[in-house]
């Protein structure tokens, strides 16, 4: 019998659930569909605050927020994006090359607020408690805290795009970001006018979701479910449910 004053947390109720399920499944990178209307500042917080409400390592909480509302800022962006976009180009060949130059990778002047996360490998020291072993935990924590703005703002029917085609150190430059700073995503946040049913990479014949059979092993690695594998059901059953039949 518990006789602790502390509420015991059950599963969440089930329209909660499927509102969770909703913004997983939904969540799109956004490049193309911004709209111009600015971001209210209590839904901006709320994004912030579910940001920085992920789970790190040794509970270091290793990340900055840089918000960039500025053209000016903006433009100096971009302008590191079309460079390393340019170079980035030539290391496809063929149909996948002309592919890659029809694809708009990017909404830097079109999203209202552009979001800077980024990780401060040294903020509680040099030794962290989870981080003995495996030193690239701070980073995965940052990313913990991208994916958990990323789900919140779909919830609020806000778009995100991660821009990730820079020069690491360029980025660091252009928005004053300490050498010792490590940036980790740098996101297009705005409305958009619709959420797309598939991912747009997916929507332009550059890549298909996965089987998830394909990539679930049981008990040892490259060991997949066999036919009567009780998952595969649920598995048809959530894509049907999606649109991934």
């Amino acid at each position: 019998m518990n006789t602790s004053d502390a509420p015991i947390h059950h599963p969440f109720s089930e329209a909660a659930r499927d509102a969770v399920y909703q913004a997983i499944f939904s969540r799109r990178d956004v490049r193309s569909q911004f709209l111009p209307d600015a971001i209210p500042d209590e839904v901006l917080g709320r994004l912030l605050m579910a940001a920085h409400h992920a789970p790190s390592v040794g509970f270091m909480q290793p990340w900055n927020f840089l918000l960039i509302r500025a053209a000016e800022t903006k433009a100096r962006v971009q302008h590191l994006f079309r460079k390393a976009n340019q170079e980035a180009q030539t290391q496809f060949i063929g149909d996948r090359k002309d592919l890659y130059s029809r694809l708009k990778l990017e909404g830097i002047l079109d999203a209202p607020v552009n979001l800077c996360i980024t990780c401060d490998r040294k903020r509680t020291g040099q030794t962290v408690l989870g981080r003995t072993h495996i030193k690239e935990m701070d980073l995965y924590s940052t990313v913990c805290a991208v994916q958990n703005l990323w789900l919140a703002a779909r919830a609020e029917g806000v778009g995100v795009g991660w821009v990730s085609i820079f020069h690491q150190n360029e980025l660091q430059e252009a928005l004053g970001i300490p050498k010792n700073i490590v940036p980790i995503a740098y996101l297009c946040l705005g409305y958009v006018s619709e959420f797309l049913d598939k991912p747009e990479l997916e929507k332009a014949g550059w890549q298909s979701r996965l089987p998830l059979e394909e990539l679930v092993f049981h008990e040892s690695w490259g060991q997949t479910g066999d036919s009567n594998d009780p998952l595969a059901a649920h598995y048809q059953a959530l894509r049907k449910q999606y649109g991934y039949a």
